[in-house]
């Protein structure tokens, strides 16, 4: 009797434990509804998806560290939030599967804006405006779009530089060849040593590795797209991403965001609460 009175006892606290954590959770919680997301933080964490050779946005520095714009944005946030920012490298063919399966709270690198990303996930309004473009060597005569017929040209695997290219068919069947590589980096790398003639990716990037590195190279005029950036949560997760928003609005209005891009930028940059309604 003893024995029984002891395990309906035991299973009477653990039951009871976690009906308290879950509550806990939810008192805690003011930014997440339902579900394992409804414990964001209770966990204290926030993990940030990126692509870690994506600079100024986020990259590694001379000591190995993860850097950029973006992440200034997402570490004072997180701050904010009562949270710690976790950096978290992801390969950026499978960023979508890396939120979906929850290996990550949110993707926030560059991450262009699209109609079809829309559809499956949950974003923030932009907060940097962007465009593709055309990087090629200063010292060639590559002076515009119609002079890479029959050239050969890189871009980021799964990178809006891709769908910029497949939106634009003349263009792309113009061209030799298409490379997919995995890091801009490393496609602007061959670029300069000759084995690229042009390298399409984002505007931002492309403009803050030329002057800061002082790479031979030069943005053609014309932009294959404008863009968008914006932080992306998984569809369910709305609460979530509204509270990022309020948050990001507020840190434009206090000059948090002013400070942090003229750090990186030079001037302020930021869209954050000046979209048109």
């Amino acid at each position: 009797m003893k024995r029984i009175v002891s395990k309906l006892f035991a299973l009477t606290f653990v039951f009871a434990a976690d009906v308290f954590m879950l509550v806990s959770c939810a008192k805690k919680d003011k930014f997440a509804s339902s579900g394992e997301f409804a414990c964001l933080a209770q966990k204290g964490k926030l993990i940030l998806g990126l692509d870690d050779s994506f600079p100024p946005l986020g990259f590694r520095d001379e000591n190995d560290e993860i850097v950029g714009y973006d992440i200034d944005l997402a570490r004072e946030l997180a701050k904010r939030l009562g949270l710690e920012l976790v950096c978290q490298p992801i390969d950026w063919n499978a960023k979508e599967q890396e939120l979906a399966t929850k290996k990550i709270d949110c993707i926030w690198n560059g991450f262009t804006m699209t109609p079809e990303r829309k559809e499956a996930m949950a974003f923030t309004n932009a907060y940097l405006n962007n465009a593709q473009v055309a990087v090629v060597r200063a010292d060639g005569s590559i002076n515009n779009l119609f002079d890479l017929a029959g050239k050969t040209i890189g871009l980021q695997a799964g990178s809006s530089a891709q769908d910029a290219v497949d939106s634009m068919p003349e263009f792309k069947e113009s061209v030799r060849q298409i490379v997919e590589l995995k890091e801009n980096i490393t496609a602007l790398n061959d670029l300069t040593l000759g084995n690229l003639d042009a390298v399409i990716m984002d505007q931002v990037v492309a403009s803050y590795n030329i002057t800061v590195f002082s790479k031979p190279l030069k943005v053609l005029p014309e932009k294959l797209a404008k863009e968008e950036y914006g932080v992306a949560f998984r569809k369910e997760d709305t609460a979530l991403r509204d509270r990022v928003q309020s948050v990001l609005e507020e840190m434009q209005k206090d000059g948090t965001v002013t400070a942090i891009s003229e750090k990186w930028f030079g001037k302020d940059l930021s869209v954050i609460g000046k979209q048109k309604k």
